[in-house]
């Protein structure tokens, strides 16, 4: 099958507002994870500005309600409504609880939270690594409670954000709460990247019959974000000088934000399924991490890993 391609004048900097203009969601409903800084906040405010109501589905609600008082100033009038939900996915409860409450169908559901890179091996309540645990293993949970909501809504769309950070590791099934090999924070950031790519690729083969697509992304290299608030930015000068990171030029979050909107509503992908993009448009497969600065790792969209990685978290949360 051809790669789809998404018409000019989207690319690397086009913007969340740039990527949803002239698109109506009026009479949608959205869920944004992580939606009370960087990215995520981008991503809110895009989608509700053309019309979707946004839950802000977020760990810290203090924080999530000053981010929706905001917005609600600086939107446009007509803009959808926003409300503000707790959701830490690193506590299961919270994660059934928020699945629980919904109520009705789900348009667009955007997994954008995440933690990366810290620097000694935590883990969670239930014994997990934590980034695998947040950034894949409840937003699985989420998205598995959340299904019955987004068959109903009829052309559904998931946004799983990933992250060039993928070429560090694929999912090593076989350690992947680093019980046995040394913990990184780099390989453990890695694998739960590559995770989220994997999701998307099996929830495009499990649930089409429901009418739902789900796609993953890089949103780029976005200084302006608190997700990097565990890292020292000397100890990054000099992974990047010994050439064990790459980095593509820097992105406003503004730009960042643009690819989730881009498959969360634009258009020009209704139907795209299973796919990763970078700068709007579909990724090329990279053969190798080394001075890549883009691209897709075969092994993060193979389907015999998703369906792999998909049983094993099936099996997690229960």
């Amino acid at each position: 099958m051809s790669v789809p391609q998404t018409p000019r004048p989207f690319g690397a900097q086009t913007t969340a507002a740039e990527a949803v203009d002239g698109v109506d969601l009026h009479g949608r409903r959205a869920v944004v994870t992580g939606a009370s800084s960087g990215i995520g906040v981008e991503t809110a405010r895009a989608l509700a500005a053309a019309g979707a109501d946004v839950t802000l589905a977020v760990r810290n609600t203090d924080a999530g309600a000053l981010v929706a008082a905001r917005l609600e100033k600086e939107l446009p009038p007509g803009s959808g409504q926003l409300t503000v939900r707790q959701l830490d996915l690193a506590d299961r409860s919270t994660v059934a609880a928020f699945v629980a409450d919904w109520q009705g169908p789900l348009h667009i559901l955007v997994g954008n939270a995440g933690v990366m890179a810290p620097p000694e091996l935590v883990r969670t309540p239930d014994g997990r690594e934590t980034q695998f645990a947040v950034n894949h293993l409840g937003h699985f949970a989420l998205a598995v409670g959340l299904r019955p909501a987004l068959a109903a809504a009829d052309g559904a769309r998931i946004v799983s954000v990933s992250s060039i950070g993928h070429l560090f590791s694929p999912v090593v099934f076989d350690d992947l709460d680093y019980r046995f090999r040394p913990y990184d924070p780099w390989t453990s950031y890695g694998q739960s990247k590559t995770a989220n790519t994997l999701f998307a690729v099996g929830a495009a083969e499990r649930w089409a019959d429901d009418g739902i697509t789900a796609n993953a992304l890089m949103p780029g290299n976005i200084a302006d974000t608190s997700l990097a608030r565990h890292l020292d930015l000397e100890q990054i000068a000099d992974f990047i000088a010994s050439g064990a990171l790459a980095l593509p030029p820097q992105k406003t979050v503004e730009q960042g934000a643009a690819t989730s909107v881009l498959l969360a509503a634009s258009p020009t992908v209704a139907g795209v399924t299973g796919r990763y993009f970078e700068d709007c448009a579909p990724a090329e497969p990279v053969a190798e991490r080394a001075g890549a600065v883009a691209g897709v790792a075969p092994y993060a969209v193979d389907p015999e890993n998703a369906a792999r990685l998909w049983a094993v978290s099936e099996a997690l949360v229960r």
